[in-house]
């Protein structure tokens, strides 16, 4: 018997459809939501199984394509230099309105799903981890989770490399769970800093953790890979949504 489905459906957005992969659980009832947003290479295998473990958990989780103005559905990039620069690219091409819409466009899709409870929490790794954070500027996010988050300290996401993600901070009602690897060159010790001191002085609402790790420390592909810290870090995560979106 299945304990979990993997569907995807095309939603609508001002700038074309956006394919979004729907991991669910086998239960006799809605469950909380996580919207969970992807490296910049989408949804490769492993973003697909850490989606697919957090739905095993009782989630419904909803992968969205970051990138569906620029690629066709269903598009994957590798984890090589071709994909790494094409992400990138794409990263810094995406408007940030088109970023916000998204988010959006995800949420009222959510909250009218027949398996959702209403309770909605973002979850992202790397540039996901800073559209995670974006996205609880919606009122429809009630938790954060992000990872290692990229580009939030030097505000520079999407076309013309200004965001105003950490400017906001202050605004920000959700509750919010960071994680980070000290040896991680993308969001240096500096750069960590500034967001902690961003979050300190405004009062937030948040927890935060680090670790001895490279970027990308969770991808179960690769060298940067660590496995051990992997479990810990699912163990944070569930036990954040736990708390978070059991009310």
């Amino acid at each position: 018997m299945a304990t979990l489905t993997e569907t995807y459906v095309d939603l609508e957005t001002t700038r074309g459809s956006m394919r979004v992969h729907v991991f669910a659980p086998v239960s006799a009832g809605p469950v909380p939501a996580v919207i969970f947003y992807s490296e910049i290479f989408q949804a490769t295998g492993p973003i697909r199984r850490m989606a697919a473990a957090l739905a095993g958990e009782g989630y419904l989780v909803a992968v969205p394509e970051v990138y569906h103005e620029f690629e066709e559905p269903g598009t994957v990039l590798a984890y090589d230099q071709a994909g790494s620069d094409r992400g990138n690219e794409l990263k810094y091409a995406k408007e940030l309105a088109s970023y916000d819409e998204d988010v959006d466009v995800v949420v009222t899709w959510l909250k009218g799903h027949e398996g959702c409870t209403g309770k909605i929490a973002s979850y992202g790794v790397c540039l996901g981890g800073h559209l995670a954070l974006r996205a609880g500027y919606h009122p429809g996010i009630s938790a954060i989770a992000a990872y290692y988050p990229t580009d939030v300290h030097s505000a520079t996401l999407g076309a013309g490399k200004s965001d105003d993600t950490l400017k906001r901070i202050a605004k920000l009602d959700a509750s919010m769970l960071f994680v980070w690897g000290r040896q991680d060159p993308h969001i240096p010790k500096e750069g960590r800093e500034l967001i902690h001191r961003a979050l300190e002085e405004c009062g937030a609402d948040f927890e935060w953790h680090e670790f001895n790790a490279a970027h990308a420390f969770l991808r179960d592909e690769g060298p940067r890979y660590n496995p051990a810290l992997a479990r810990v870090c699912m163990s944070l995560l569930l036990r954040y949504l736990g708390e978070k979106l059991s009310s």
